[in-house]
């Protein structure tokens, strides 16, 4: 990504990560573009969810840094790098359950009251939030519960948005309400990495796009790139997302 570079809002530079006794990311260099959408792509199991978790410091780089905007943020507990401006969905989505929509948008609003613009943009982006804003999130559907988890992150404006696998298990009609919130957020100028195993929501919304294996990145580029070279898509990931549009 050499024209990412120049004007990157995050770089990853030779980031090697370990859980326990496993050595999981093999000298990780990322960039991700300032008002883009970054795919970070690959086989499961290759590191992907370990390098956000580690962007995010809920892991712990013991080798290279990472640079968010213009700070190093490689020792920055997770809290600080949340309040710098990055948001996170997590993968098994974050939310708590026994508290209302209503409340897990309040809390996730750290800066102060949610505020009317943003919560009826977010009504706007996902529709089943404001039928259920007074129910206990645990009572709503998985992709309602997804939705959530998304909203959470947007419940400010945030300078990068870490999402993990967000339409991962869910039906058709909600992974499209979810690439049209995504699409949207994007438009605002928003910078995004995202974890996405849905190839055609990749293609859809990706600008750029890293493919990961074995715990280091093995190819970058822009998505169009990728998305229209079969070939390269065969090599990579042993997929073709022309199977997915």
């Amino acid at each position: 990504m050499s024209d990412q570079a120049s004007d990157a809002i995050l770089k990853l530079q030779n980031v090697h990560t370990d859980i326990a006794q496993y050595h999981i990311l093999h000298g990780v260099d990322l960039a991700v573009e300032r008002g883009a959408v970054t795919m970070l792509l690959g086989r499961n199991g290759v590191g992907k969810t370990t390098t956000l978790r580690t962007i995010m410091g809920l892991w712990t780089a013991h080798t290279g840094t990472i640079h968010f905007d213009t700070d190093n943020i490689t020792e920055t507990p997770t809290p600080a790098r949340a309040r710098a401006g990055i948001g996170f969905v997590p993968e098994d989505m974050g939310i708590f359950t026994d508290l209302t929509v209503e409340e897990n948008m309040t809390l996730a609003a750290a800066s102060g009251p949610l505020s009317p613009q943003r919560r009826d943009w977010i009504f706007s982006a996902f529709p089943p939030l404001k039928t259920f804003w007074n129910s206990e999130a645990g009572n709503l559907s998985g992709g309602q519960k997804q939705m959530l988890s998304i909203a959470r992150a947007m419940a400010e404006e945030r300078k990068l948005y870490l999402i993990d696998e967000p339409t991962k298990g869910l039906a058709p009609a909600i992974v499209s309400t979810m690439a049209a919130a995504l699409k949207e957020l994007k438009n605002q100028g928003a910078s995004i990495l995202m974890v996405e195993q849905n190839f055609a929501v990749a293609k859809a919304i990706g600008d750029y796009a890293a493919v990961m294996d074995d715990g280091k990145i093995v190819w970058s580029g822009t998505m169009q790139e990728l998305a229209t070279n079969a070939a390269l898509q065969e090599q990579l990931m042993g997929l073709s997302m022309e199977a997915a549009t």
